[in-house]
């Protein structure tokens, strides 16, 4: 079995994995606007995964007028299916703070059923982020 371990991070070098691997998946792969996709960088918790200690997957959660975000959710296409996308969920929702009572997301469209088996539930109807279909999901 390989090993996912995933991590907060904050020096330069992690972040740039971070960064490339949000890179190819979002401006590579789905065509996002680079400039979307590069904001507030300094006010959000950066988290890497790593299966046997290459970089795999990445995400964040930054606290906004309406509650906690959580945000870019980005596996690499070669570790697709192996859990990594779970293990990012786990370690965001852990590293939360006590008070983090509302906590949201824009979901992709095809990743609904992941957050969906962390308590995450549909609200609203689905919309367009970036060219691509989204639902807003909220922690039950």
């Amino acid at each position: 079995m390989p090993e996912i371990k995933v991590k907060k991070v904050s020096d330069p070098e992690s972040l740039e994995k971070v960064f490339a691997i949000r890179r190819e998946v979002f401006v590579g792969e789905q065509n996002c606007p680079p400039e979307l996709e590069w904001e507030f960088e300094d006010e959000s918790v950066h988290f890497l995964a790593t299966v046997d200690g290459e970089p795999a997957g990445a995400c964040r959660w930054r606290k906004t007028e309406k509650g906690y975000k959580l945000e870019r959710f980005a596996v690499l296409k070669k570790f697709r299916g192996a859990g990594v996308g779970q293990e990012l969920v786990k370690a965001v929702l852990a590293d939360l703070p006590a008070d983090a009572t509302y906590v949201y997301m824009h979901a992709q469209i095809q990743a609904v059923s992941l957050y969906q088996k962390f308590g995450f539930v549909k609200v609203g109807d689905e919309f367009e982020e970036a060219g691509i279909r989204h639902f807003k999901m909220v922690r039950g």
